[in-house]
């Protein structure tokens, strides 16, 4: 695209800061930058002697349109361009990968009984948010690990502090009891502090602020609270003892490092707060093909401070990002006070940049076995069929196994999988019901019949009977295949492919074939029927310790008068264990909701 075509409106272009948008002939955004000087820039891309990346060139050959917008100051342009590449996800833009904004931890401080929850919206509402987490997941494991240090309240109920009882969180101190007057909202409010704080990585002076509660609370003869907070200290400690310290004195930093990989980077970051890590998590970006880690950093720092309400002072790096000036005046104006992008040279920041560096390559190597994977799975796919004789690529697998010990509480198990991931929403457990004694033939039998017969009868509710599968895998040798094979001739089913895998010397048996088929040790298609019959062995030999489980904990309890369904449910769920409830002292146990002092007793007495 030469700057004829567009001469007399590149004249007329701004001289202003701005962001730009860059669109092909179907109007879709193709690219998104910002300028200090519009007409400058966008000017640059259309002249002939441009050094553009090849990335770039491609880009403007299918320019068709473009259009710019006007801001006030580099800092408004910098803000805008990242919430347009957010918006349009432009194919030539290094954009973080996500469908959905970032989950944050909110913890509303200006309501009386603060709740801590997730939330993907960052308001300037006064609450405090920390984050962002890089999935759901990491959010919840965080969210977990506070609950079990710090007792806040997880109901969304409104606090009078005049409920008849409490949940069982009070029982297990996983919660202060506001909603029974047990703490007012000033005691409330210290919990949460001493959260805050945590999250924040000033551990000590949350340490020291609940041991001299603790020693406070056993001065007054108040036992049972200072061995409370004697339990929550422990376990503070022992986190705090599991958080890396570094040799940075107090400082709270960033540390950022990225490797990139054909059209994907994997960027790492540690987050570092009064010189303790407490935490790491890991962002992918796409659209960085031809881009050199500069670039892929700046692109980072502006997309994932713009979403993150807390910048820290310092952010260290492996190498300058684009446009670093510019990204430290814009981080500086977020803060409200100074940030410095840093490249250390030498000393435990060097050390640590290279450790944070090393994990982003690492990261990629696991991304990059995970894309191999999904080549060898269509290799093993192709292998698998034609080892097999299949009519078709078997992308849906089921896999079924047998668990007993001596013929007691039998149990099968039904595996699903789907391209090569296990479905597990597909997964079934049977119990036998129609065997006695050790027979695992038959115990086949009865699993095979139930499940085709609601294949057969199309049954509604769920979808998982009525899939075709397009290769039943049994785990065992010919008999096993023989008894699966007599169960699909008595159906009348004859589209189902059937075959075994006996595990002595891994080798597969189809019907009406005398000889084993044996694939290459190092084949991707035997690698695929391994796991799959490995998980279907999993899968029962875990039904059948639940089942072997409840049977000993129904035996044990059932021997106590007065414990029936609920109280032997809700004594289980306090202690975890029939152990556990034997060991718990008379005052524990007449503590849970529905007993008393007479049924404690009884308790203590039969187990």
């Amino acid at each position: 695209m030469s700057t004829g075509r567009f001469s007399e409106r590149l004249s007329a272009v701004s001289d202003r800061p701005g962001v730009y948008l860059m669109k092909d002939a179907n109007g879709k955004v193709l690219y998104v930058g910002k300028a200090s000087v519009l007409r400058n820039r966008i000017r640059s891309y259309f002249q002939k002697s441009a050094g553009l990346s090849p990335k770039i060139r491609r880009m403007v050959s299918r320019v068709e349109d473009f259009e710019f917008i006007v801001t006030e100051s580099d800092q408004e342009a910098f803000l805008l361009e990242s919430n347009l590449i957010k918006r349009h996800k432009p194919h030539f833009n290094a954009r973080l990968k996500d469908d959905k904004s970032y989950p944050f931890i909110k913890i509303d401080t200006t309501e009386d009984f603060p709740q801590v929850y997730i939330t993907r919206k960052v308001k300037d509402d006064g609450a405090r948010y920390f984050g962002p987490y890089a999935s759901a997941g990491s959010v919840r494991r965080t969210l977990a690990l506070l609950k079990k240090l710090f007792p806040y309240r997880s109901c969304t109920k409104v606090i009078t502090g005049n409920d008849e009882r409490p949940c069982l969180d009070y029982h297990i101190h996983r919660c202060v009891g506001p909603c029974i007057g047990a703490i007012d909202k000033f005691g409330y409010s210290e919990v949460i502090d001493q959260l805050i704080l945590f999250m924040e990585g000033r551990t000590d002076r949350v340490t020291r602020t609940i041991r001299r509660r603790m020693h406070e609370a056993a001065n007054c003869l108040e036992f049972e609270r200072a061995a409370v907070l004697r339990d929550q200290l422990t376990a503070i400690e022992r986190v705090q003892e599991g958080q890396k310290v570094l040799h940075i004195s107090s400082e709270s930093v960033d540390v950022v490092a990225s490797a990139t990989l054909s059209n994907e980077s994997l960027v790492e970051v540690f987050f570092i707060r009064q010189g303790k890590l407490i935490g790491r998590d890991n962002f992918l970006m796409e659209g960085t093909a031809d881009e050199e880690p500069g670039q892929t950093l700046s692109s980072f720092l502006r997309q994932f401070y713009a979403a993150n309400p807390y910048v820290p002072r310092t952010v260290l790096t492996p190498y300058s990002p684009d446009e670093q000036e510019a990204i430290e005046v814009w981080l500086t104006k977020r803060r409200e006070g100074r940030v410095q992008i840093r490249v250390p040279k030498r000393g435990e920041k060097r050390r640590l940049v290279a450790m944070v560096q090393e994990n982003a390559e690492s990261g990629l190597e696991q991304l990059k076995l995970k894309q191999s994977s999904t080549t060898n799975f269509q290799a093993a796919l192709e292998e698998l069929q034609e080892a097999l004789n299949l009519p078709r690529p078997p992308r849906r697998i089921e896999c079924y196994d047998i668990s007993n010990i001596q013929g007691t509480d039998p149990v099968g198990s039904m595996i699903v999988f789907e391209d090569g991931k296990a479905r597990k929403a597909d997964y079934r457990r049977f119990s036998i019901k129609g065997v006695t004694g050790v027979d695992d033939y038959l115990m086949m039998r009865e699993v095979l019949s139930r499940r085709f017969r609601r294949y057969q009868r199309r049954e509604e509710g769920s979808e998982a009977w009525t899939k075709h599968p397009d290769l039943v895998l049994i785990d065992g040798g010919k008999g096993h295949l023989g008894a699966a094979l007599q169960v699909f001739l008595e159906l009348g089913i004859d589209t189902v492919p059937l075959a075994s895998l006996a595990k002595e010397n891994e080798e597969l048996f189809v019907p009406h074939t005398p000889e084993p088929i044996t694939l290459s040790r190092n084949s991707p298609a035997l690698f695929l029927v391994q796991r799959a019959r490995d998980e279907a062995h999993r899968f029962a030999v875990t039904f059948h310790r639940q089942r072997r489980s409840k049977g000993s904990v129904k035996s044990a309890m059932d021997l106590v008068p007065g414990i029936g369904p609920k109280r032997r449910k809700m004594l289980l769920r306090c202690f975890g264990s029939v152990a556990a409830v034997r060991d718990a002292s008379l005052e524990d146990i007449a503590a849970v909701p529905g007993m008393t002092v007479t049924l404690a007793r009884k308790v203590k007495e039969y187990l």
